[in-house]
């Protein structure tokens, strides 16, 4: 495809997921995608055959994927069931060149034989939650405003976070050191031990009541005290790390030769997680450092595209503050 023409079709189909299509006016708390002339960019070359969209959500990226390349169809997929409803609806004027299916990525290989899909030519993560989730108190994600301690992305997760937070403090203080990255992580910990001990901790207002409480943060650094520990209970709730790394190796035995995988994280266990795998799929030998012969036969199965991460402009973070944190990586598959 002539290199003009894809940048004028990703121009406007990132225009439309970023909030120019009516679609978007019309259903407010719906998510807005990010890096989407990037993802464009970087998927033009193999823009033929089929696309997998493993996190669809509410569709920003697939629709604007589909408008850009009309010989692409896509397969999407997404664990939650509101998600799948809307991105169906969303992607109903392409016809049979959309499929959206409920499924969890972790599970993406065994998708792919049911549906008949082989090679694909790209595979699309957008990871963490969407607007749809976040701004839906039934959901429990938020902490500006009351709703129940829930954050299941799906009906898959096997807990809740009324149920997390029910589980022994050496460990929650644990999940909110790691998965938070939070120093308050063992005060904050003892604080929802005896809160829940106490009967009064019974909704997302209360968690982050007891969290902003043992939280000390600048008043310039952007954001409210009880983001870090929400942000873990909904990692540990949904097990986004391990599913992450299960997926990881599926989607590049998937790909066809020259395809390219991209992934947008938002935390930068998940970016450590996704740079890791793209550098030892770029090595042959991945024995440790100290055996002189190699032992492990492995084989290099990838090429990574970004050296380092490519992150949103100013604009597209003014735009859409979600943005701010976003990172994505390309690999293509040798």
């Amino acid at each position: 495809m002539n290199p003009a023409t894809v940048m004028d079709r990703s121009r406007k189909a990132s225009a439309s997921a970023n909030g120019a299509a009516g679609f978007l006016r019309s259903r407010p708390g719906v998510h807005v995608p990010v890096l989407v002339a990037e993802v464009l960019s970087f998927f033009a070359r193999v823009s033929h055959g089929t696309v997998v969209d493993a996190t669809v959500g509410g569709g920003g990226h697939a629709e604007a994927i589909l408008d850009a390349f009309p010989g692409a169809v896509l397969l999407g997929l997404d664990r939650d069931p509101e998600a799948v409803k809307i991105s169906t609806e969303r992607l109903a004027r392409f016809g049979d060149r959309a499929r959206i299916r409920l499924a969890n990525f972790r599970d993406l290989a065994s998708v792919l034989r049911s549906e008949g899909t082989a090679g694909p030519s790209a595979i699309l993560f957008d990871l963490g939650t969407s607007a749809m989730q976040m701004d839906d108190p039934e959901r429990g994600f938020s902490f500006s405003a009351p709703g129940p301690l829930d954050m299941r992305m799906g009906p898959d997760a096997e807990c809740t976070a009324e149920r997390l937070l029910s589980g022994r403090e050496a460990d929650l203080e644990k999940i909110i050191r790691e998965y938070g990255e939070e120093r308050f992580a063992r005060s904050i910990a003892r604080a929802i031990a005896r809160e829940r001990r106490d009967g009064v901790l019974k909704s997302t207002t209360d968690l982050a009541r007891v969290t902003a409480g043992k939280v000390r943060v600048a008043h310039n650094d952007g954001i409210h005290p009880a983001t870090r520990t929400f942000q873990a209970i909904r990692i540990a709730v949904n097990d986004e790390l391990a599913a992450l790394e299960e997926a990881l190796p599926q989607a590049s035995a998937a790909l066809a030769a020259g395809g390219r995988m991209a992934v947008i994280s938002f935390h930068s266990l998940e970016d450590r997680i996704v740079k890791r795998f793209i550098v030892r799929e770029s090595h042959d030998c991945i024995c440790p450092p100290e055996m002189v012969i190699c032992r492990c036969g492995h084989a290099r199965t990838l090429s990574a595209v970004t050296r380092k991460p490519v992150v949103p402009g100013a604009d597209e973070v003014a735009r859409n503050h979600r943005a701010r944190s976003a990172r994505l990586r390309v690999a293509e598959k040798l």
